[in-house]
């Protein structure tokens, strides 16, 4: 494989990975926002809505963040284009 086949597919992957993450990201904050309304039950006290738009979405974003850190890592990793320390 040549480098610039090999730059390639680093590339794709790193696309790849970002659309699926953004994905994701679009779901939790406008599909699942947008039909919380119709989650009317209580949840610790709080309405479950509420619950999902304060809490649930920031721990979703934490997530998808750390899975991103993670699997670029490992990428940079086996396509040789990691920082060193």
């Amino acid at each position: 494989m040549t480098a610039n086949e090999h730059h390639r597919a680093y590339w794709r992957s790193n696309l790849r990975l970002t659309g699926v993450l953004m994905a994701v990201w679009f779901v939790v904050s406008f599909v699942v926002a947008y039909f919380a309304r119709e989650l009317s039950f209580d949840f610790f006290g709080w309405p479950f809505s509420f619950w999902v738009a304060a809490q649930g979405a920031l721990v979703v974003y934490v997530l998808i963040i750390g899975f991103y850190a993670r699997t670029m890592n490992r990428l940079d990793q086996a396509h040789g284009v990691a920082e060193t320390d």
